[in-house]
């Protein structure tokens, strides 16, 4: 509700691809709408660039918003927006969202904790992949975990993720779901396995944003019980 009030003051809203887009239709014809789309693999506005957008509206005595998907400060980088605006002496209002790492699973029928099947869950970046030497991820541990694992922006890294997870104890049957443009109108869910998710991503030509739930949480769904 505060953020569709704040929303409704703007005079400058910058907005990404995966953020509720539906609403800048809502706002006034004088509102400047600037698309800062971020699109994976594709074209995007620079984080830096954003950055300066905010802080030069703001200067000018603008109301501004910062549209984003999900919760800012998970995988957003919210925190460095919202850093560059405190060193410029900019005061910004945070508004918490609900994590794409939970919705988009409810949004698809699965629960990210169930009693009797998950009591923890775990999300995790797969924009870099466990071989690589970038990563902070402990895969081994996580592959060592019993409950739910999510993983965000890990589509196209996917297939080593789960040979990773296999190679350190994960079963090659366990149950994995991948959820497409979830929570929009394009929204699909595409089912398979650890052992079976690079063929079914290819097959499906499965593409991001595509949040990836691994655990015995997907078969307890409604879904599964058509």
């Amino acid at each position: 509700v505060r953020g569709r009030r704040l929303l409704a003051a703007a005079d400058v809203v910058i907005a990404d691809r995966l953020g509720p887009r539906d609403l800048l239709d809502e706002l006034p014809p004088h509102v400047e709408v600037i698309d800062a789309a971020k699109i994976p693999y594709g074209r995007f506005m620079a984080q830096e660039a954003i950055n300066n957008a905010l802080i030069e509206h703001a200067k000018q005595g603008k109301a501004v918003v910062r549209l984003k998907g999900g919760d800012p400060y998970v995988f957003g980088r919210g925190m460095e927006e919202a850093q560059a605006l405190a060193e410029a002496g900019i005061a910004c209002t945070v508004v918490p969202g609900i994590s794409s790492s939970i919705s988009v699973p409810s949004a698809a029928g699965i629960p990210v904790t169930h009693r009797g099947v998950a009591h923890e869950f775990t999300v995790v970046s797969g924009h870099v992949a466990p071989d690589d030497e970038r990563s902070l991820v402990d895969w081994p541990a996580l592959a060592r975990l019993r409950g739910t694992l999510v993983i965000l922006m890990g589509v196209d890294k996917i297939g080593k993720i789960a040979e990773a997870l296999i190679a350190h104890g994960r079963t090659a049957d366990t149950p994995l779901a991948l959820i497409q443009e979830g929570t929009t109108a394009a929204q699909r869910r595409v089912d398979a396995t650890l052992g079976t998710v690079a063929e079914a991503v290819r097959t499906h030509e499965v593409r991001p944003p595509a949040v990836i739930v691994i655990g015995d949480v997907v078969r307890v769904g409604p879904q599964a019980l058509a």
